[in-house]
């Protein structure tokens, strides 16, 4: 089980993970949990936790059920739980989600559409 915060994310939390020297660039679909600590381009439509790594680089629109970020990301994030960009995160472009978590010193260029989910 993924812990809501990040920083008791190992890498055993995560199912698959992209490494450092992984430039890829397509669709990615999962049902898990990813990491992606290399480059990404395209589109990434998952039911699970993304999680972008400190040095990672992507290039994509997002669909997840959580977004964390910790590296850099350019295009838009649609979370159906939550997304969080930490301290060390950047995201330029627009996010939709339920709960969102800023940690200060992050870059945020964008907006921000938030809706409570039904009961």
């Amino acid at each position: 089980m993924i812990d809501n915060h990040n920083d008791l994310l190992e890498d055993d939390d995560f199912d698959t993970a992209m490494s450092p020297d992984i430039d890829f660039t397509g669709t990615l679909n999962f049902e898990k949990s990813f990491l992606v600590r290399g480059k990404f381009s395209g589109e990434i439509d998952a039911t699970g936790v993304l999680l972008i790594d400190e040095r990672a680089l992507v290039k994509a629109n997002i669909n997840a059920d959580r977004v964390i970020i910790k590296g850099s990301v350019e295009g838009n994030v649609s979370a159906t739980e939550h997304v969080e960009i930490t301290l060390t995160g950047e995201l330029e472009g627009n996010v939709v989600t339920p709960e969102i978590n800023m940690e200060t010193g992050c870059l945020f260029n964008g907006n921000c559409t938030m809706a409570r989910t039904p009961a």
